[in-house]
């Protein structure tokens, strides 16, 4: 079971998707994305199995929440260095993302 403690560990935070790639050496199908976090954090980038739900031209400028603090993970030829939330759901991976916009960087509290 995970604690509160546990929990509290992990730093998710706000982002705005700056460029997307359709991502070919991936085993299915994904994109690239370069993602802001704002001045603390910067820009990361990763590899999301977004493609049934999302377009790419309809990718940029969305807000999407990532965990900032995982190691880097290498997905064939590229690093990816966060994780962007999703729910899993009938019609393909459903990014998590604000009600409202807020800024870049904005932690989950």
């Amino acid at each position: 079971m995970v604690t509160f403690e546990d929990f509290i560990k992990i730093d998710i935070r706000v982002g705005e998707v700056l460029k997307v790639e359709f991502f070919e050496k991936a085993k299915k199908p994904a994109y690239k994305l370069w993602v802001d976090f704002g001045d603390e954090i910067g820009i990361k980038k990763t590899s999301a199995q977004i493609t049934d739900c999302y377009i790419k031209e309809d990718l940029i400028g969305k807000q999407v929440l990532g965990v900032v603090n995982f190691p880097p993970r290498r997905i064939a030829d590229f690093e990816s260095e966060v994780l962007i939330l999703g729910v899993y759901a009938a019609q393909g991976v459903v990014l998590i993302q604000p009600e409202q916009s807020v800024k870049k960087g904005d932690k989950l509290g």
